[in-house]
């Protein structure tokens, strides 16, 4: 195998749906499979919302910030995603089959895409790549249908929390989320005065920072876990 080959080998490894595939495998696909390799520079467009998903975008290298906006557009929160990455892999099947998040590169970002058709000649030849796609698809599936028989939360700081954490993609890391204050307060369904009055506290604790109708957290867990 050549260096290049061997070098593709280990990136694909390194991707969630073809982890366990066997390295001898892993070269067959690289001969079989139609591949394509794209490269976005800071500031460019990698998906945009609603656009249509005919493949899957993997993100071989970089970082990413992944932008999603709520119906209305009246607030939405951007997330840091770093390599390596599969961008909405539920999306490319189903009732609606179009991105629902705005990716931008933040560096230089390497991409690989694999279009519907050869997704479909994988699953059914390699089950492990059919299993690691399925175990995508229904993770995403589970989270998101217990999130209505959770307990309610009870104060405003876990009123907060927990609107944060239920619009992010994955509750750690770093977060921004551009919304009003008094969106935020309709959202909990508290006065904005109380919002902001929790906010302030949190803020002095060192759990997020505030600027206007800006929340930056730098630790979604650290705000978890108070």
């Amino acid at each position: 195998m050549s260096d290049n080959g061997s070098y593709m080998v280990i990136r694909l490894l390194e991707l969630p749906l073809f982890q366990g595939i066997s390295q001898t495998d892993l070269s067959i696909i690289l001969g079989h499979t139609k591949l394509e390799f794209a490269r976005r520079h800071a500031g460019m467009t990698i998906v945009e919302d609603n656009q249509r998903c005919e493949a899957l975008l993997f993100l071989l290298k970089g970082k990413m910030s992944v932008i999603t906006y709520s119906d209305d557009r009246s607030y939405h929160v951007e997330e840091i995603c770093s390599a390596p990455a599969v961008i909405q892999p539920e999306r490319l099947f189903g009732l609606s089959q179009h991105y629902t998040q705005t990716c931008l590169a933040i560096d230089r970002c390497d991409l690989l895409i694999i279009h519907k058709a050869e997704i479909l000649k994988l699953s059914k030849h390699y089950e492990i790549f059919r299993l690691n796609l399925l175990n995508a698809i229904t993770t995403q599936a589970q989270r998101l249908s217990r999130i209505a028989w959770r307990p309610c939360p009870h104060s405003i700081h876990d009123k907060i929390c927990r609107f944060l954490g239920d619009h992010c993609r994955y509750p750690a890391g770093t977060k921004t989320f551009h919304i009003k204050m008094q969106t935020l307060a309709t959202a909990i369904g508290e006065s904005r005065l109380n919002v902001s009055q929790e906010l302030h506290a949190m803020e002095s604790e060192g759990l997020l920072k505030l600027s206007r109708e800006q929340i930056h957290v730098d630790n979604m867990e650290k705000l978890w876990g108070n």
